[in-house]
């Protein structure tokens, strides 16, 4: 099993996760964003990553802080759990339809960080969760794990399907990139190592 527990502890959050990659997709988490708790609920969902989750934030000041560091911690977990990476499929995109929205995600498991959307909103906040910090989830996610994440804007307007459009899409690449073929020898580049 490619598990991992990652703990940080700052002046503005504090934070437990144990990662689970080979799970069946069970949540438990509490970041008290609502949004945020969902969409982490449909990121293990999708993915089939058990997530135990709980950040303790300072939500009075905004959630920004609680999201970039709980991005933070899930990529530590994840960077862990994966180990030498030997064996997996490594890459995956996947165009995710969600009512009006369309978007495509693409993923590298390269062990280098990399991040770009074309993605925007046209309202401030769903709920306490506010869209600015979409952004700054997966980009905060994609340079601490070290994997290169791209999502591309095909169509939609509801914020609220977009943005979980792209957690979703995220999680479907997650599932197939780390996903271990026995077809694969050793890791997938000619420099044999990821």
């Amino acid at each position: 099993m490619r598990t991992a527990i990652v703990e940080r502890n700052t002046l503005e959050t504090k934070i437990k996760c144990k990662l689970n990659i080979d799970g069946e997709g069970k949540a438990n988490v509490s970041t008290k964003i609502g949004f945020f708790d969902h969409m982490l609920e449909a990121l293990a969902k999708h993915s089939g990553f058990d997530i135990d989750l709980v950040c303790d934030g300072d939500i009075e000041v905004d959630s920004h802080h609680s999201i970039e560091d709980t991005a933070i911690v899930l990529a530590e977990a994840m960077y862990k759990a994966l180990g030498d990476r030997v064996g997996i499929n490594r890459y995956q995109s996947f165009a995710m339809p969600m009512d009006d929205a369309f978007v495509l995600c693409g993923v590298d498991i390269s062990n280098r960080g990399y991040y770009a959307s074309n993605i925007s909103f046209n309202i401030e906040r769903v709920g306490n969760f506010e869209t600015e910090c979409v952004d700054e989830f997966f980009r905060t996610f994609a340079l601490n794990s070290k994997i290169n994440l791209h999502f591309y804007y095909l169509r939609g307007e509801n914020t609220h399907h977009l943005i979980e459009a792209m957690f979703k899409a995220f999680a479907k690449c997650l599932r197939d990139a780390v996903e271990i073929n026995p077809k694969i020898k050793g890791s997938l580049t000619t420099k044999g190592v990821l």
